[in-house]
C-alpha cells in the first residue's frame, strides 16, 4: 500500500500536466498502471486477449474522462473504477454475468506490485516477458498489411473501432475481424511461450 501512498502526489502532477495539455503524462499513468489493470480485470474476464482489450477500452475511457477528474480521490481509485465497470459491461454485453462482489480497490492495488514482484520480477521471469513482447512484435510485422494497420491503430493508437473503420474506410464489421484475426494470429504464437511456463511452475 506504501508505493500508492507515495505515488499519489506524482499522479496528482501527472493529471495536472495532462489537463495542461501534455499528453505525454497520461502515457506515463498508463505505463504506471496497465499491468495491474490488466491483472485486476483478469478477475472478471479470464480469457488473456479479451482481458487486454477491455483494459485497453479502460484507458481510452479513462483518457476521454480525465479532463473532469477533481482529485476527490486517489487516481488509482477513479481508474479502478472505471476498469471494474468496462470489465462488468464487457460481460454483460456477451451475455455473462459478472461477478456478485466487486475486488476491493485496496486488494486491486497490490495485485501488480505484489504478485509480480514476488513472481514476474526475477531473471528468468523478465527474460521471458521480454521473449513475449519480441514474438508479438515480430508476429505484427508478419502480419497482412490491413490485419497489421488495424491491430497498430486499435493496441498501439488505442483507437475505437469507429474510428478505425474511418481511418481504414471499411465497414466496423470488417475492422473487428481484422483485429479478431491478429490476435488469433498472436495468441496462436504466444501459447507455447505461455504452456512453457506454466509447465515450469
Amino acid at each position: 500500500m506504501g508505493e500508492n501512498d507515495n505515488g499519489a502526489d506524482t499522479d496528482n502532477a501527472l493529471v495536472q500536466r495532462f489537463q495542461a495539455g501534455d499528453d505525454a503524462a497520461f502515457e506515463l499513468l498508463v505505463r504506471k498502471y496497465q499491468h495491474r489493470i490488466v491483472a485486476l480485470i483478469g478477475r472478471y474476464v479470464h480469457d488473456w486477449s479479451e482481458a487486454q482489450d477491455v483494459a485497453q477500452d479502460t484507458f481510452i475511457r479513462a483518457y476521454r474522462a480525465l479532463g473532469n477528474f477533481r482529485g476527490d480521490s486517489q487516481f488509482f481509485t477513479w481508474l479502478y473504477k472505471i476498469a471494474v465497470n468496462t470489465a462488468k459491461n464487457h460481460l454483460v454485453s456477451h451475455n455473462r454475468r459478472p461477478p456478485a462482489e466487486d475486488i476491493d480497490a485496496a486488494d486491486a492495488v497490490n495485485f501488480d506490485a505484489g504478485d509480480r514482484l514476488r513472481d514476474t520480477d526475477t531473471p528468468e521471469q523478465e527474460l521471458q516477458r521480454q521473449e513475449i513482447e519480441r514474438t508479438v512484435a515480430a508476429t505484427v510485422a508478419e502480419l497482412p498489411q490491413e490485419l497489421r494497420d488495424a491491430i497498430t491503430l486499435r493496441e498501439v493508437d488505442g483507437l475505437s473501432y469507429e474510428e478505425i473503420a474511418e481511418r481504414m474506410g471499411c465497414p466496423i464489421g470488417t475492422v473487428r475481424s481484422r483485429i479478431f484475426r491478429a490476435r488469433e494470429a498472436i495468441d496462436a504464437r504466444l501459447r507455447p511461450l505461455l504452456d512453457g511456463d506454466r509447465a515450469r511452475r
